[in-house]
């Protein structure tokens, strides 16, 4: 056999294969079980039943919830925070995924939480990283409403290491142009229907309403990357790092996270989200 479709033959076969597209349901599921368990054993209990061992929160800086939230009192009985699924997408491996919706506190709509999710070595789905900007929810499908799902992609990703570099190069390159001109690095890599919240409005998911909610950033924002996954598929990631910024000519800073998808044209942005951290006193 020549060496070329020898080679040919090796790289197949070492290529991972999946099933057609799974359905995001499963995600859903988690994340609503991971909600009712909000209500019935408080929000402490209830994030580190629902979390992997090494999910991180920001608060502000990056914390593990294992290491931060046993350390905190009980909360049953508190007011309640409800919260609910609107959309969600999953890798095409079915092992990693994401939701976000409204959320609710002591009955008032406070904003949009997000939630990063990924499937354990035992097949149980466990959050890697949950959070959320205070945003307008006002105009929010209720409670039960059927979410909408981020197609699954189709485009062959590579192996998980190789593709993770792939997606570093991305995160790389969408800072560069971030010192630059903010609007214009993102509307390079976001794809169709991606969401871009960190306002006060509810995230936008539209031409109009993502340059609406870019127009929210300062013109140029440093972002320095700390981590992130890929899935088995190697066509979905998500990224989190590091945010700076001045505005009113005041240092600020805060986090970034995001879902990266990968497509015909190579990777682009399903979802972009900063947290701004407190004003320092």
């Amino acid at each position: 056999m020549p060496k070329a479709a020898l080679f040919a033959l090796l790289a197949f076969a070492a290529a991972p294969a999946f099933a057609a597209p799974v359905d995001p349901a499963p995600v859903v599921a988690a994340e609503r079980a991971f909600a009712a368990d909000g209500l019935a054993l408080g929000v402490r209990d209830a994030f580190l039943k629902h979390s992997a061992p090494d999910a991180i929160v920001f608060q502000p800086d990056v914390q593990k919830v294992h290491e931060t939230f046993p350390k905190q009192d009980p909360d049953k009985g508190g007011p309640p925070l409800v919260w609910w699924p609107l959309w969600a997408g999953i890798a095409r491996s079915g092992d990693l995924g994401f939701t976000t919706g409204p959320y609710s506190y002591d009955g008032q709509l406070r904003g949009y939480y997000f939630t990063v999710w990924k499937k354990q070595a035992d097949g149980r789905w466990k959050w890697v990283y949950d959070g959320g900007p205070p945003s307008d929810a006002s105009s929010a499908a209720p409670q039960g409403s059927q979410p909408a799902y981020l197609p699954v992609s189709t485009t062959k990703g590579k192996h998980p290491e190789s593709a993770l570099a792939d997606v570093r190069k991305a995160e790389a390159a969408l800072a560069a142009a971030a010192r630059v001109e903010v609007a214009a690095a993102y509307k390079a890599v976001l794809i169709s229907g991606a969401r871009v919240a960190g306002s006060r409005a509810a995230p936008g998911d539209t031409p109009d309403a993502q340059a609406t909610e870019l127009a929210t950033r300062t013109r140029t924002i440093d972002f320095a990357a700390l981590g992130g996954e890929v899935s088995l598929a190697g066509d979905l990631a998500w990224t989190y790092g590091d945010a700076a910024w001045v505005r009113d000519g005041q240092a600020r800073q805060g986090h970034y996270v995001r879902v990266w998808q990968l497509g015909p044209k190579g990777w682009g942005l399903a979802y972009d989200m900063i947290l701004a951290s407190p004003l320092k006193a």
